[in-house]
């Protein structure tokens, strides 16, 4: 046992040195004293984002007390994070002090706080009057129970979900004993998979940012510059568009190949592939776009991976039509790259990977584009499609473009890179 512990401590160190060189790499990078022109000339993107409004928000909370009746839950309780937000739009921080919503399928909703946070929660909170507070004392656990037992939930079944922390959870059991707590899944995603017109119109000026800054970074690509100044650069563009929260992640060369790239140093140069893959937020709502290029003049080879790649991505947006299985959007794609020759399955060279993940609010959220996966897809669905070919000690080409599901089928919020000279439609 104190060899294992000692083995986890020294991987752990390892880790946090890791980390460590990379953020000191990182600082020491050579620093640009001037932006180059491409981006130096962006004005903020034109268009104001239009919040989610209240009576949508109060619509949230009814379709979330439906569903909760279809699924035998009382209520469900949540934690800070995304879907309070979603449902409430009240942002708090996590810590060893709960403080938590509760959201009944009949009768008000319902706040507990630190009593010392009091004040502070009730100019946050909005849609009850109802904030309870517990002190440091007291066991907060039994606070909850009061709130359901108030809601004539005193037995049968209550929702969290599935990041609620440990002790969150074993607070709740010890607070309520009568009460089952299950997945409040079917009532958080079975929400926030299905996106109204006002989200689609959020992560459309996202996805169109994200389009702008790229471009803007792409034009300024130079030989010698590294991966940390390409990603100043998108940086300072997703500012300049407005959009502070926007970065990306650039890989050259063989490192494209890592999916999520490598914190190894690379410099460019003629010949190198690049890859992309990033976004930004507008008013809570995420894009995902990333674009693959090579500097300077593609080999052959580039070129068909390349052009193979977005067959690949073309197929997966083909397949995902309303009705049909989350699973065979991946197979289209997958399809495409096997019948090439790369892979099979998750074997590299080929694809290593799902092919898309859902999307919005979180940059990943429900539902995947994975084999398994037989979610029917629906209106409203929105998605990454973005298939990979990754050959280690050679190169990677991603493509991705998100969508959103209509009555009448897919429809990228993007459009795809028509060719790898020209990264942009």
């Amino acid at each position: 046992m104190k060899s294992g512990r000692r083995t986890f401590v020294k991987s752990a160190a390892a880790a946090v040195a890791a980390t460590s060189v990379w953020r000191e790499r990182l600082a020491a990078a050579p620093q640009t004293s001037k932006l180059p022109p491409s981006v130096a000339a962006l004005k903020p993107y034109p268009g104001t984002a239009v919040p989610i409004a209240d009576d949508e928000r109060r619509g949230r909370i009814e379709k979330a007390r439906r569903l909760m009746t279809e699924n035998g839950m009382g209520a469900i309780a949540l934690e800070p994070g995304t879907s309070m937000n979603y449902f409430v739009n009240v942002q708090w921080g996590l810590s060893e002090r709960p403080f938590l919503l509760v959201i009944p399928a009949k009768g008000d909703l319902a706040y507990v706080t630190p009593g010392f946070e009091e004040n502070r929660a009730r100019e946050l909170t909005k849609f009850t009057n109802d904030v309870r507070v517990w002190q440091e004392d007291e066991d907060w656990g039994r606070v909850v129970g009061g709130i359901l037992a108030d809601r004539g939930v005193r037995t049968g079944k209550v929702g969290i979900e599935e990041r609620v922390r440990f002790f969150i959870a074993e607070g709740l059991r010890g607070g309520a004993p009568s009460i089952e707590f299950v997945l409040a899944t079917p009532v958080t995603a079975g929400c926030r998979v299905i996106k109204s017109p006002a989200e689609i119109a959020l992560m459309q000026r996202a996805n169109d940012i994200t389009i702008e800054a790229y471009r803007a970074a792409f034009a300024a690509l130079a030989e010698g510059m590294t991966q940390f100044d390409f990603n100043r650069n998108v940086r300072a563009a997703f500012e300049a568009l407005g959009a502070p929260s926007g970065g990306a992640g650039a890989q050259f060369g063989q490192a494209s190949a890592f999916p999520h790239g490598s914190i190894q140093p690379q410099r460019l140069k003629k010949g190198d592939v690049v890859l992309v893959d990033g976004g930004c937020t507008v008013e809570g709502y995420q894009s995902d776009i990333t674009r693959t290029t090579v500097f300077g003049t593609p080999s052959r080879r580039q070129a068909d991976v390349w052009n193979l790649e977005k067959s690949a991505q073309t197929a997966a947006f083909k397949a995902a039509q309303v009705g049909a299985t989350c699973e065979s959007v991946d197979a289209a794609a997958r399809k495409v790259i096997t019948d090439a020759g790369f892979g099979p399955g998750y074997k590299v060279p080929g694809l290593p990977h799902r092919t898309g993940h859902g999307i919005g609010m979180d940059g990943h959220e429900w539902t995947n584009f994975v084999r398994g996966n037989t979610t029917k897809i629906a209106p409203g669905m929105c998605f990454s499609d973005e298939p990979m070919i990754a050959i280690y000690g050679e190169f990677g080409i991603r493509l991705e473009d998100c969508l959103h599901i209509t009555e009448e089928g897919a429809r990228f919020f993007t459009k795809q890179s028509p060719s790898i000279e020209q990264p942009f439609a």
